[in-house]
């Protein structure tokens, strides 16, 4: 009767091993939480390639740190983040996309980079409740369409909204001036256009060219040459940033004389804009335009900040090759820290047992600060907004650094 009844509290003891582990969410164990994501680390939008190198940092400083509950990593979880090069080719990120949900078994896609990628992943992480969150692209889709794709979302400002601060400044500050624009022929580029002509106003005819080129296409200096036949003193470049230095170097080039130059944020930190002086632009990164909403590694203006001291600590330690090179001052950089700040902020909020339902309650529900983004500047959603990050404000960059020209304007 004793080892009868010895054998039966083994088996059930086996039993409750087993049912917990089979009801254990996708990707998440005792011990951890899987996660990745695809970034172009070739190709042409290569120069994207150390934010997931970065967020890999942050995440390694996570798993080593304790928490505010004593645990090492998230609730004594350690966070493991795969990523894989899609080249930026959207057919890539579907086969990889599907290697990380079907192979990896990831709890969640995070962080994934750019908008043509995440959109022909969307209906795949839909139909398979998989979370796409935090994805690199402000495409105005990925914060207004939530409720037909309830696994998805974005994190950085929504192209549209950015575009608006471009027209808005151009109808006060150059009412009258010709304006010429390049931008990528995707939803990317559009976002931005239709932001531009909106902020524009009835300023928007006094656009007198517009030239676009395909994402693949790395050499735009025939839509250059094109748009400096319009005899626009005023030009926005909406472009990735091998295009939109390329397109500075090419403007210098013809001996373009530009009064003002508007930079769409993702492809104009000081990095790019000291690689395309470098490269040929020579003066003209002096009249760039652009808006911010994270803080600037670059510069000083951050030195004694707690948030900023905490990069420089973290990618001492964990990115020290990043710090070696001087890329510590790459934007890139501290925004692939911000969106694994802001992952383990929400995979906090999911609770002891972490499940991708919660993940995206969390996500849906959220009003937190992130210590790398702009003071005042929130990451916020509600039952009606989906727009995570919604503010920026006006800089110029000026010999190697940029200023601010106002405060964070929130849509």
């Amino acid at each position: 009767m004793r080892k009868f009844l010895i054998l039966m509290i083994a088996l059930v003891a086996t039993l409750g091993v087993t049912a917990s582990t089979a009801s254990a969410e996708t990707g998440v164990t005792p011990t951890s939480v899987t996660i990745g994501g695809t970034f172009p680390l070739t190709g042409p939008a290569s120069l994207y390639a150390p934010i997931p190198v970065a967020m890999k940092a942050y995440f390694s400083y996570i798993n080593a740190r304790r928490g505010p509950d004593g645990k090492r990593g998230v609730a004594g979880r350690q966070i493991i983040f795969k990523y894989y090069d899609d080249g930026y080719n959207p057919a890539n990120t579907v086969q990889l996309t599907r290697k990380l949900v079907e192979e990896d078994k990831v709890f969640a896609v995070v962080g994934a980079l750019g908008t043509e990628n995440n959109l022909a992943i969307r209906p795949y992480m839909t139909e398979k409740k998989v979370p796409q969150i935090l994805n690199a692209t402000g495409a105005n889709t990925f914060g207004k369409d939530y409720k037909t794709y309830p696994w998805t979302s974005g994190w950085q400002p929504d192209y549209e909204f950015e575009g608006t601060i471009y027209g808005r400044a151009i109808a006060r500050n150059s009412p009258n001036a010709k304006i010429a624009v390049l931008y990528q022929d995707d939803v990317y580029g559009n976002d931005l256009l239709r932001g531009l002509q909106l902020g524009l106003g009835d300023k928007a005819s006094n656009i007198a060219g517009k030239e676009s080129y395909p994402a693949n296409q790395r050499d735009v200096t025939s839509q250059v040459v094109k748009l400096r036949g319009s005899g626009a003193t005023v030009f926005v470049v909406l472009a990735t940033p091998g295009q939109a230095i390329g397109s500075l170097v090419a403007a210098k080039k013809i001996g373009w004389n530009l009064d003002v130059i508007y930079v769409n944020q993702v492809s104009s930190t000081d990095s790019f804009m000291t690689t395309a002086g470098k490269a040929g632009a020579g003066d003209l990164v002096n009249k760039v335009y652009t808006v911010q909403y994270a803080k600037d590694p670059a510069n000083p203006e951050w030195d004694n900040d707690d948030g900023m001291k905490l990069y420089k600590q973290v990618m001492a330690k964990y990115y020290p090759n990043g710090t070696a090179t001087g890329t510590v001052t790459n934007g890139l950089n501290l925004y692939g820290f911000a969106v694994a700040h802001a992952f383990t902020q929400l995979l906090y909020k999911t609770g002891k047992e972490p499940t991708r339902q919660a993940l995206m309650n969390a996500l849906r529900n959220w009003n937190e600060a992130n210590p790398f983004l702009l003071p005042g500047v929130k990451q916020r959603t509600s039952g009606t907004d989906q727009f995570i990050v919604n503010c920026e404000r006006l800089q110029r960059f000026t010999d190697g650094v940029y200023k601010k020209v106002s405060a964070p304007r929130c849509d």
